[in-house]
């Protein structure tokens, strides 16, 4: 009997993590105070939990790159095609050459949006059961990006625009499901945003979280088959995923979440539709 190949995972050790500026409000107050020897331990369990159900591929962590860690932020990968970022603050944009040379030493098809600041997978996620990447904007990538995402990829994006600093990345408040339900924090959206989720999720496959898991991180999930992998989830929402068919598995990731980052932001699928 035939069995599907595991998903494959882009992670990055924190050899070198810190919290050495402010670009996110995840990051005030936090500078020099991130615990290198406890982000290790629980980057160690998240790794883990992730090769529990995934190949993971390691990218060596660059000296002065500290949030190089967060390898959603590498690009967007779809079929054999990688979109690598264009980071909107200097304070990252060193990262672009190594995840560059990555993709390319790693067969992909490298393709850059030139003069548009785009920031990968934690802007851009496909959806599960569409034809469809989910588009955030009005943080950190440029709404420009759209419709270039659109041209490469041949698929519908939609654009959400994110209105609340805290949550600056998409993908810190909205995670596809493999079931094609959508975990989402609707008031980091505009009514616009919300709208176009709406009418493309039917309301029993959109899962809303409280902003007391919003905080904790919940919707910065990896979802591998059935597991969803995240830092902290209320009874609630164990519950409500649990009632779609997911497992649910908890690590804390508490000394990331000072950089702004958690599960999701420290993982890149590498082996999105086609790609088998």
């Amino acid at each position: 009997m035939s069995t599907s190949p595991r998903p494959r995972v882009l992670m990055c050790p924190p050899t070198h993590f810190s919290v050495d500026y402010d670009i996110n409000p995840w990051m005030t107050g936090n500078r020099d105070q991130a615990d290198r020897g406890r982000a290790q331990r629980q980057w160690e369990n998240l790794h883990a939990l992730v090769a529990d159900a995934a190949d993971v591929e390691l990218i060596p962590h660059v000296p002065g790159l500290p949030d190089m860690v967060f390898t959603a932020n590498a690009g967007l990968v779809y079929r054999d095609l990688a979109v690598p970022s264009r980071f909107r603050h200097a304070e990252r944009a060193g990262e672009e050459p190594h995840f560059t040379q990555w993709f390319a030493g790693a067969r992909f098809a490298v393709d850059l949006l030139d003069g548009i600041e785009f920031e990968g997978a934690g802007d851009a996620l496909l959806d599960r059961a569409a034809p469809r990447l989910w588009f955030g904007y009005g943080h950190r990538s440029d709404a420009r990006a759209a419709a270039a995402l659109q041209e490469r990829l041949g698929l519908e994006v939609v654009p959400l625009r994110l209105v609340d600093p805290r949550f600056y990345h998409l993908d810190t408040c909205l995670c596809p499901l493999s079931g094609g339900e959508l975990l989402y924090f609707p008031a980091a959206f505009d009514e616009t945003a919300q709208a176009a989720i709406a009418a493309r999720v039917p309301e029993d496959k959109r899962i809303a979280v409280s902003e007391e898991d919003a905080l904790a991180f919940a919707c910065n999930a990896v979802n591998l088959d059935n597991v969803v992998i995240l830092n902290r989830a209320s009874a609630a929402l164990r519950q409500a995923l649990a009632a779609h068919g997911y497992r649910v598995r908890e690590t804390p990731l508490d000394e990331f979440l000072k950089a702004g980052g958690s599960a999701k932001c420290l993982t890149l699928r590498l082996d999105e539709p086609g790609l088998n």
